[in-house]
């Protein structure tokens, strides 16, 4: 059984007294096999990933935050436009506290005009120079058409100034767990000390997803006219798969050609980037090829419920004798396909639980292993209080735990 380890006392500190409950996986429960070539399937190793172009890339599971495969995915890197989706998270960001709206008229400063666009070879959305348009407008054009006077413009509603909206961006960043990244411009156009990593880009499309759908949603849409000028989302994925639903372009000559891209299939969202590749053509084709190798080889499965006992564990000197154990969040993990039943299941704990315990202290912490390594990791917490007993029986327990000891 895949937690008989549990069961039997053998791992962590200190071992649960019953047996946890068996993981299950994440929706339907996928029949068995069926005939031997089935089963053979199941035996063979997971392929490796597809040969990408570009100077960093990563595939990476939603719903973990796992990667499953990658290349140079901590060097530090020019994130072109990409830049822009965290220019999206912190207007998403500031409307949710209420501090802007979606009507609010937005400035198309000549600041904003210049730098973001108008006699450069930057993109561009055409909104009219030190005229105002509707935020949600600004938004969209900067989003479909990787509009930089659009960000700039934005950047300086929401902040005053563009260097003051770039903080906010690196503080915004800092706090979703980019951890190698600082942003100067709010366009991404490129400069010394304007950069990031192709792991802390997954992070921030996954944070956008997350925590802003409404606004992750302006990335699947496919045009947008301002004024005379109609253009094209530049993620020519979301031509070629139906499943893909954003995220964002970038290229300038310091970058090379940039894709983030995300697509889900029935319950399971994946996220790719591909930084540094050689041409428009070429970050889509690699982008797709990830999205399928993910897909077809992956799988995500919930092993604890948030709330559910995992384990149950004495407590001394408590008006109960016993506490639950739990986790605070669904655990989930991802893992190749058909390596379910090889996950190993451990808990640290420590030996003795004394009274008092608050619900949801963190008392110890489970992890699970796949091949020798740890894939996913969560703390153990209380899923009761635990009250200290009367005088007369924590006296009489520090007898016994005295005795045992």
């Amino acid at each position: 059984m895949l937690l008989a380890a549990l069961a039997t006392g053998t791992v962590g500190i200190a071992v649960a007294q019953d047996p946890a409950p068996t993981p299950r996986p994440a929706g339907p429960t996928p029949a068995a096999p069926a005939g031997a070539a089935a089963a053979l399937s199941d035996e063979l190793p997971t392929p490796p990933p597809p040969a990408i172009t570009g100077t960093a890339w990563l595939v990476m599971d939603y719903a973990t935050g796992q990667i499953l495969a990658g290349e140079n995915i901590d060097e530090r890197v020019e994130p072109a436009s990409i830049t822009k989706v965290m220019t999206s998270y912190v207007v998403a960001a500031e409307l949710a506290a209420g501090k802007i709206s979606v009507d609010d008229q937005v400035l198309m400063s000549e600041n904003a005009w210049r730098k973001g666009g108008a006699g450069t070879d930057g993109s561009y959305s055409g909104f009219p120079v030190n005229q105002r348009a509707r935020l949600l407008d600004m938004e969209i054009a900067m989003v479909v058409q990787s509009g930089n006077d659009a960000a700039i413009a934005l950047a300086e509603h929401v902040a005053g100034s563009e260097e003051a909206f770039a903080q906010l961006m690196t503080a915004y960043g800092k706090r979703i767990g980019m951890k190698n990244t600082n942003f100067t411009n709010a366009t991404g156009l490129s400069g010394p000390e304007h950069y990031s990593t192709a792991r802390d880009l997954a992070v921030m499309g996954r944070a956008m997803v997350r925590d802003f759908p409404e606004e992750y949603a302006h990335n699947k849409i496919r045009e947008f006219t301002v004024g005379p000028i109609t253009q094209h989302n530049r993620n020519r994925l979301l031509w070629r798969d139906d499943s893909v639903d954003g995220i964002k372009t970038g290229h300038h000559s310091g970058a090379g050609y940039c894709l983030m891209a995300s697509a889900q299939r029935g319950d399971q969202r994946l996220i790719t980037v591909v930084m540094g590749s050689t041409s428009e053509a070429q970050r889509a084709t690699d982008s797709l090829a990830l999205l399928n190798w993910g897909f077809r080889f992956f799988e995500t499965h919930a092993v604890y419920d948030a709330d559910k006992a995992v384990s149950t564990q004495q407590v001394w000197k408590g008006k109960v004798n016993e506490v639950q154990l739990g986790v605070a969040e669904p655990m989930l993990v991802s893992m190749p396909r058909g390596k379910y039943a090889q996950l190993k299941p451990s808990m640290d704990i420590p030996q003795t639980l004394v009274a008092p315990i608050e619900k949801g202290q963190q008392i110890g912490t489970v992890r699970v292993e796949l091949d020798g390594e740890v894939i996913a990791e969560r703390p153990l917490v209380a899923l009761e209080a635990v009250e200290e007993a009367g005088f007369f029986k924590r006296l009489w327990h520090e007898f016994l735990m005295w005795w045992k000891s």
